[in-house]
């Protein structure tokens, strides 16, 4: 098992990767900006580090900081979390030629699953359905036009290294096309530094699905499905499992070839790989190549610690999991609570939180950073806090989220805990008669 493992992330995943290592008896190190030093992931930790300013350039993207840090307190692991460097390969290569392990795959596996382009190619070779559209990038209106016409409007423009729907494009008809082809190649460059970009068949109203596993590079299991339809702007807001719209038969088809087509690429650790479902029939849409923020549901729905056993297989190469060891039970539901106003657009609600009262109960849980007097800071995601609740089945689930989310008190910013009662309780949610797009359309405010 590992010495000391640096946690190279912030907020509520670097408290997170801190309470798991404690269970192992793991040493850890915080790093933190400057605005990030009084936070609870450095309360945590044996030690923690100032490694920049607020700018995450400076501090949580500056790798030479960051393996400062690492040879400052003798580390030997780093975790990486989600968002910042979890999914950068030339990062992870960095670490392990300075003989520090990543806990994740290799920067093989991360180069070839994050360029987007290359993973359909890999699902579609190992059996999972794929969305018709480009075989590769696409880089002329003319070829755009050809392949849109084959496809049938409408289609979407997609960054091959991108993410969080950025360089993405909607077209519904040819006449917009050399814009929006323009227009996501621009956005490709300045948020990825690559401008290359393809195209695939627009579903209108789908169901988003992912399955959650853990692998060495001999044994793969899945910990279920997740269905995280409630989105806005491809930004996920209530997840749960298991699907309610997923028949036993087709959920164990998406399950089984998920598990075939993870073992078969060598990965290692945990990973998610994310579907478009419509009509009855799911396609592949990518892989995260790391542990995924509403990774707590399937913990929950399948007990099992998900970042304990990514410190495992990364300590031993191995897994001791077997699918059978997985038991399944009841429904759970995350709400992500965000520093956000619904009511004002989603605009940005930073500050200190004065009054800070979370709730708990049975098989009530929630997964954060913040407590009284701390501050949310307007240099980093909005996230503030998960909170997740498990009932007998989903009418419970809701139930218990709801008597949940009455006890959650937070002032002195505005969150969007007021939203997920107005969506809880929404017919069309409490009837799992929604998709991606369904917020758009509704009005809540």
């Amino acid at each position: 098992m590992f010495k000391k493992i640096l946690v190279a992330n912030r907020g509520e995943i670097a408290v997170r990767v801190i309470r798991a290592c404690k269970e192992l008896n793991i040493p850890t190190v915080a790093i933190h900006s400057d605005v990030d030093s009084d936070a609870m992931h450095v309360r945590l930790a044996e030690e923690s580090v100032c490694i920049g300013s607020h700018k995450p350039q400076n501090s949580y993207l500056n790798i030479p900081a960051i393996m400062s840090a690492v040879d400052l307190t003798n580390a030997d692991a780093i975790h990486p979390g989600y968002g910042f460097l979890s999914e950068n390969p030339h990062f992870a290569e960095i670490v392990s030629k300075h003989n520090i392990k990543f806990i994740g795959p290799s920067a093989e596996i991360m180069k070839k699953m994050g360029d987007k382009i290359e993973a359909k190619k890999i699902a579609k070779k190992f059996g999972l359905p794929i969305i018709e559209g480009s075989d590769g990038g696409v880089n002329s209106p003319a070829e755009a036009k050809k392949i849109s016409s084959n496809v049938g409007y409408p289609v979407l423009i997609k960054a091959s290294a991108g993410g969080g729907g950025k360089g993405m494009k909607l077209v519904r008809k040819e006449s917009e096309l050399d814009a929006a082809l323009s227009m996501a190649k621009q956005e490709a460059k300045k948020y990825f530094n690559n401008d290359e970009v393809y195209i695939e068949k627009y579903f209108e109203n789908p169901r988003h699905i992912e399955v959650q596993i853990l692998s060495d590079k001999k044994t793969t299991i899945h910990m279920g499905e997740r269905d995280c339809s409630v989105q806005r702007k491809h930004q996920k807001l209530i997840e749960e499992s298991p699907s309610p719209v997923l028949s036993e038969e087709i959920r164990q088809n998406l399950l089984n070839r998920t598990v075939e087509m993870v073992s078969k690429i060598g990965y290692e650790g945990a990973g998610t790989v994310e579907f478009i479902y419509d009509k009855g029939k799911f396609f592949f849409l990518e892989m995260n190549t790391r542990i995924q923020v509403e990774h707590p549901v399937s913990e929950i729905r399948g007990g099992i610690d998900i970042v304990k056993e990514q410190i495992k297989i990364a300590s031993k190469g191995k897994t001791s999991l077997k699918q059978s060891d997985i038991t399944f039970r009841g429904h759970v539901i995350e709400c992500r609570i965000n520093a956000e106003d619904p009511s004002k657009n989603f605009q940005p609600s930073p500050g200190t939180i004065n009054v800070c009262h979370q709730p708990s109960g049975f098989r009530t849980r929630v997964d954060g950073a913040i407590f009284q007097g701390c501050k949310i800071t307007p240099y980093y995601d909005s996230l503030v806090c998960k909170l997740i609740c498990q009932g007998r089945d989903r009418e419970e689930a809701i139930q218990r989220m709801l008597r949940s989310l009455d006890e959650f008190v937070i002032e002195g910013i505005t969150t969007t805990i007021d939203l997920h009662k107005k969506i809880l309780t929404h017919k069309k949610f409490i009837d799992s008669d929604f998709d991606v797009n369904w917020l758009v359309r509704e009005t809540f405010y």
